[in-house]
């Protein structure tokens, strides 16, 4: 009986920690002649280079201003915005180089020695203003996948991605997500129904945050020369308002998604409640200090607190521009004084105007290496930490996960928070997911989302009957499902039934041969059934895309995998 050595970890998406559904976003057609041709406006009008330009005709100065704005350059084209350098990476040993060449932007890897490595990625796009930092986007075989590596602005110095800084090889290929891509680029495509990162054509059809962002299509508008309706945030009731910020402002500890939904379906106007629900950890201190969890801290600040729904981003925040540094501390002490009205107030610590300094100081960044944030908990005396949130708000479960912004939460929805916990290192939530998931599944949810954490749960607990039917409710959903596929491949293959899994990871590999750990399996499999050409041939695709899998690496060269040999050679 052919073992396999490790179950299949599930195949999260790369920034974002849940198995996802995908949607495609519903369509825009217009709905008059006129506004038809106004949408074609928008198209001739744009390209990914400048696809706001139609608006600047009647809102010149706020285009002029939004263009210079870090979220108007999240993303774009790599020729735009390459920042070449290198750096030696010490605990792997390689030298990483981002260079242009023949009108070519590339990534260059290598490494000496007894474990050569050597290879090279063209850039495409890149993500980030540049106001913290930078990577770039590649696209291999139709897959698209983001760098190891990331420029950091504050150093002024390339070095590895969050998370890699110790890593002692080149990394895995990071998948581009439609939900991490949300955030950087306007226009996102949805994924094809094979592989989460694989897009009919480009990943996003237009650089940056657009217009259409905030305001929605503005077809209608254009058609009536101006004078047709444009959604305005402002207008909308407070959590919609909201909605519109907090899209991209709001990491919390786990993310879950409703059934069938995901941020890149997320529309101007929309509730995010109807999309996703956040979660922290009711003993976590602020916000955790992650890098987009603004709105998290703001929810605990004493402003927040006491100004409850007249306070929003945008009262200190002007959406359309930044102001411009020589102003920037005035800006926003004007912005503190326009609710700070007290007598002492115009001459409080007139010697240090920047009200930030003492009231929002600057806290290093727990998920993104190198970096700092600005604490939104907005106290008259911060502490060294900011207050726990279970001072602040009521737990909805001893264990201490609990939505941000009273979202609604269910089993389901805790469950799969939970899960998310476990899967990054807590086992102590294994129990409490799986005991929720359970429930919920019985009282008939039934989601693929849902169904794969369960079974994964159940896979690794000794449930393997719980699991293979988990597992064949989300194939009968999405038949593509990596997850679903990898993780009962080793269910079939560890129960003898060899033909089974082989099917199942000749699916998941040739449709995304960077999912090396069910590629080794295959290898492996191959190997013992004595198709040895094929096994070496596969070896080779799965190289190409991660050319540093160490375990892969380790197999061809020793035979051995999970306690078991097959020599290849």
């Amino acid at each position: 009986m052919i073992r396999l050595g490790a179950t299949a970890i599930l195949l999260a998406a790369a920034c974002l920690p849940s198995a996802l559904t995908f949607r495609e976003p519903p369509a825009q057609a217009a709905q008059t002649a006129r506004e038809a041709q106004a949408a074609q406006m928008l198209q001739a009008a744009g390209s990914l280079d400048d696809p706001d330009a139609v608006c600047a005709s009647c809102h010149q100065e706020i285009y002029a201003r939004y263009e210079k704005s870090s979220m108007a350059r999240g993303s774009g084209l790599a020729r735009d915005a390459l920042i070449p350098g290198g750096f030696h990476h010490q605990p792997s040993g390689i030298d990483y180089k981002v260079f242009a060449r023949d009108g070519q932007d590339w990534m260059s890897f290598a490494r000496s020695g007894k474990d050569p490595l050597r290879g090279e990625r063209r850039l495409e796009y890149f993500i980030g203003s540049g106001h913290r930092g930078r990577t770039f986007l590649y696209e291999t075989g139709g897959l698209w996948f983001e760098l190891p590596i990331n420029f950091y602005t504050r150093r002024s110095a390339w070095d590895m991605a969050p998370a890699f800084d110790n890593a002692t090889h080149m990394p895995a290929p990071l998948p581009v997500d439609p939900n991490c891509l949300h955030c950087h680029a306007s226009q996102v495509q949805a994924a094809l129904p094979t592989a989460r990162n694989r897009y009919a054509a480009a990943p996003f059809r237009q650089g940056g945050i657009g217009c259409s962002t905030c305001h929605g299509d503005p077809a209608g508008h254009l058609a009536q020369n101006g004078h047709g309706p444009i959604l305005n945030p402002v207008k909308l009731t407070p959590s919609r308002r909201d909605s519109a910020c907090i899209q991209c402002h709001l990491e919390g500890e786990a993310v879950v998604y409703r059934p069938g939904q995901s941020l890149a379906g997320f529309k101007a106007g929309d509730e995010l409640s109807d999309y996703a629900v956040y979660f922290v950890r009711a003993q976590e201190a602020g916000a955790g200090r992650r890098a987009t969890s603004q709105y998290e801290a703001l929810l605990r600040s004493a402003c927040k607190r006491a100004s409850g729904d007249r306070l929003t981003c945008i009262t200190c925040h002007d959406p359309h521009g930044d102001p411009p540094p020589a102003e920037r501390v005035q800006y926003f002490r004007q912005r503190c004084l326009s609710c700070h009205t007290g007598a002492d107030m115009a001459t409080h610590h007139t010697e240090q105007p920047d009200c930030a300094t003492c009231h929002m100081p600057s806290r290093s960044t727990t998920d993104i290496s190198h970096e700092q944030v600005t604490d939104h908990d907005i106290e008259a005396r911060p502490a060294k930490v900011a207050p726990r949130l279970h001072d602040l708000v009521e737990a909805t479960d001893h264990t201490g996960l609990v939505p941000v912004g009273g979202f609604a939460s269910d089993d389901r929805t805790l469950g799969l928070a939970y899960a998310q916990m476990a899967e990054r290192g807590h086992p102590e939530a294994s129990p409490i997911a799986l005991r929720l998931l359970t429930a919920a599944a019985r009282n008939g949810a039934n989601d693929p989302e849902l169904n794969v954490r369960l079974g994964y749960l159940q896979q690794t607990s000794g449930d393997a009957a719980g699991a293979r039917a988990s597992y064949a409710a989300v194939l009968a959903a999405d038949p593509n499902d990596a997850s679903a596929l990898a993780n009962l491949a080793v269910l079939d293959a560890s129960s003898g039934r060899i033909p089974e899994a082989v099917r199942l990871l000749e699916r998941l590999t040739d449709a995304d041969p960077s999912q090396t750990a069910a590629g080794l399996n295959l290898v492996f499999i191959d190997c013992r059934l004595g198709k040895r050409t094929q096994a070496l041939e596969l070896a080779a695709r799965l190289l190409a895309e991660n050319p540093d899998a160490q375990n892969l690496k380790d197999f061809l060269s020793s035979g051995m995998y999970g306690g078991q040999s097959c020599l290849l050679h």
